[in-house]
């Protein structure tokens, strides 16, 4: 069993929908709010998209996820975005995907290339929304997107019930139009009926997008399309560099 699944083991008490801790007191909602009144919180005002989408574990495809990811655009060829499991105030963070043009991908060695997926299919199936956005007004966005490949962390699974971020990071693959790769009715259903959207009707409206035919794919990425294999981190001690003896 790789570490990144192994059963977390004891946790504190709760339900599992906000980490153990407790209640904030009238202190520190006040510090809160006078920090935000002081500070200028750059890179969080620098997030300009918030992105509805879904996830599948590397190591487990038979575990999918609905993702929320708020995206800071670096450049034309370079996208981070801070994943959350929900878009609530109290959305709890579980990861982070960095976003790369296809040009930038072709110069990673095969060996990186494998950690990454394609968005094509993600976009082009209607997967992946902004909500509450136009489509004609995001369209642009998404035909550039289409040839952008991404690799995703998941730092906390709270779909196992996970109260805390356990053990460590797991890759994610995206939604594929294949076997383990196809996300589940009733995800997409849950996610439609939230923003009063149709996948099905967006896929259509989609038809004429362009996106990189399978084909023109690199094959390192969506590794598990061409090998049926995925990537799992394992943790083991190891001698660490020091500057002095120990101890």
């Amino acid at each position: 069993m790789a570490s990144s699944d192994e059963n977390p083991g004891a946790m504190p008490p709760g339900d599992g929908s906000v980490p153990p801790g407790k209640p904030m007191t009238v202190g520190q909602h006040i510090i809160d709010k006078g920090a935000q009144m002081m500070q200028s919180l750059k890179p969080m005002k620098k997030m300009s998209q918030h992105v509805c989408t879904f996830a599948i574990y590397s190591h487990d495809m038979t575990r999918q996820i609905h993702t929320h990811h708020y995206v800071t655009r670096l450049n034309q060829d370079f996208l981070q975005c801070a994943v959350y499991d929900s878009d609530d105030s109290s959305a709890r963070l579980i990861g982070v995907e960095y976003i790369i043009s296809g040009g930038i991908f072709e110069s990673l060695s095969p060996e990186e290339q494998k950690l990454w997926h394609s968005h094509a299919h993600e976009i082009k199936s209607g997967l992946w929304v902004n909500p509450r956005v136009p489509e004609m007004v995001v369209r642009p966005e998404l035909e550039n997107l289409a040839k952008t490949y991404g690799k995703f962390w998941c730092t906390w699974q709270t779909d196992r019930g996970d109260k805390l971020p356990m053990g460590p990071p797991a890759l994610m693959m995206s939604p594929q139009e294949l076997d383990l790769g196809i996300v589940k009715l009733d995800l997409v259903k849950k996610r439609d009926d939230k923003y009063n959207i149709s996948t099905e009707a967006l896929k259509t409206a989609r038809a004429e997008l362009a996106v990189p035919e399978a084909e023109r794919i690199n094959p390192q990425a969506d590794y598990w399309k061409q090998h049926g294999k995925g990537f799992a981190i394992e943790v083991e001690s190891t001698e660490m560099k020091k500057i002095t003896a120990f101890p």
